[in-house]
């Protein structure tokens, strides 16, 4: 064999070495890529179901109650919302173990690499996250608030919160917010926390829109939060306008409320502007398209 023949031997053998280390670093590429995919996608349908339980919990719970006393009755919905979120929490650190062993898919720069495989369900999660933290404190969870959620017993982040997905997760909110309104006009004293809820939503509203020039979705999203926000204003509206026109006691009024809420609101609560999937009764992790 000559020297050149021994050379261009090597020189190919050195390429195909080169070939195959980018073919392994693809497929490691392609692989971590699925298990993200599929990661987020428990993520989301996790998060769904948290949302719903907390939909189920304060609407069934609060059919059984039939107080008329409107301190008893705020007393109770503060009661049903503390045991709702405490439900909720016990889910949510189910989500919360899955990005715990997703960390390590993530370490270093991988994060940003794959974060739009991780966005879908990170976005879910903080929706589920804030429902919850608004109904036990009545209050938007904070940036902080929600990377504690994501990191380990010595406070170490998972991996860095994106704003972006922080302020679109929280955006979603306000439709969770809308049906929680529509289904508390329903309940008696359930007008004045509707009333709350609206003058919530329409402060998210105005603080959302100065972000809109630094995300591209939340602008969308941002008519979405209108259109849920015009729903709690048109019921609150027409609530008032019904109980102004009869001089009733307020157990009287809640019942033609609630008449009226059936026949006139009622697709609201269940309506879903972004076609949320639904969850069927048997809750067993299947969803409706």
């Amino acid at each position: 064999m000559s020297n050149a023949t021994a050379v261009d031997l090597r020189n190919r053998g050195g390429l195909i070495a080169i070939f195959e280390e980018f073919r392994d670093e693809l497929d490691d590429h392609n692989d971590r890529r699925e298990r993200l995919i599929k990661q987020s996608r428990d993520i989301t349908n996790l998060s769904k179901k948290v949302i719903f339980l907390l939909h189920r919990m304060m609407t069934d719970d609060a059919s059984d109650t039939h107080t008329s006393t409107a301190g008893l009755e705020d007393r109770g919905d503060r009661a049903r919302a503390f045991k709702a979120a405490s439900r909720a929490k016990e889910k949510l650190r189910e989500i919360q173990s899955i990005f715990a062993n997703i960390r390590k898919e993530l370490e270093g720069d991988r994060f940003w690499r794959y974060q739009r495989q991780v966005s879908p369900g990170l976005q879910e999660y903080i929706e589920a996250l804030s429902f919850t933290h608004y109904l036990e404190t009545g209050e938007l969870i904070s940036f902080g608030g929600v990377q504690s959620t994501l990191a380990d017993e010595q406070g170490t982040p998972y991996f860095p919160l994106p704003l972006e997905d922080y302020v679109l997760g929280l955006s979603d909110l306000t439709g969770e917010l809308m049906r929680y309104a529509i289904s508390s006009i329903a309940r008696r004293g359930g007008r004045n926390k509707a009333n709350d809820v609206c003058a919530f939503v329409r402060n998210c509203r105005a603080d959302f829109e100065v972000l809109t020039p630094y995300f591209k979705e939340l602008r969308k999203k941002q008519n979405v939060t209108s259109q849920s926000l015009q729903k709690i204003e048109d019921a609150a509206y027409a609530i008032a306008v019904r109980s102004s026109e009869y001089d009733l006691s307020p157990e009287m009024l809640d019942d033609i409320v609630t008449r009226t809420v059936s026949s006139s609101f009622g697709s609201g609560g269940e309506e879903d502007s972004d076609k949320r999937k639904r969850p069927r009764d048997d809750d067993d992790g299947e969803y409706e398209r």
